[in-house]
């Protein structure tokens, strides 16, 4: 039996045990997974942060402005820095863009968090 298992984040009962990958509290009954309660007890359900060019924390629907100007292939012109982007979605996306949108004139696409600000 493991000594060094974490009292229950629920209760702080220290009676916890280990049921195969979960550790259990008998006090309350609540079950977890023992990764989720180390390095990644900081964020709120285990989601992660994403951040704009200034280090503001972004959340779904929020307004951005983008602080940069950005080529957009198989369009003559650019987005251009100061437009503004409302109600964006975070996702995990390809190659670092974790910003889902639609920009008017361009349509929907997806934006890196580092070349937009939060408005």
């Amino acid at each position: 039996m493991n000594e060094n298992l974490p009292p229950c984040p629920k209760c702080s009962s220290e009676y916890t045990y280990e049921m195969d990958a979960l550790i259990v509290c008998p006090e309350c009954g609540h079950e977890w997974v023992p990764a989720e309660n180390g390095a990644e007890a900081g964020d709120a359900a285990g989601e992660r942060v994403v951040k704009d060019a200034v280090g503001n924390v972004l959340q779904v629907g929020d307004t951005v402005v983008v602080v940069k100007a950005l080529k957009v292939k198989g369009s003559p012109s650019g987005i251009k820095a100061g437009t503004k982007v409302r109600n964006i979605r975070l996702v995990d996306g390809v190659d670092g863009h974790d910003i889902d949108c639609k920009i008017e004139g361009f349509g929907a696409m997806q934006l890196k968090s580092s070349v937009v600000k939060k408005a």
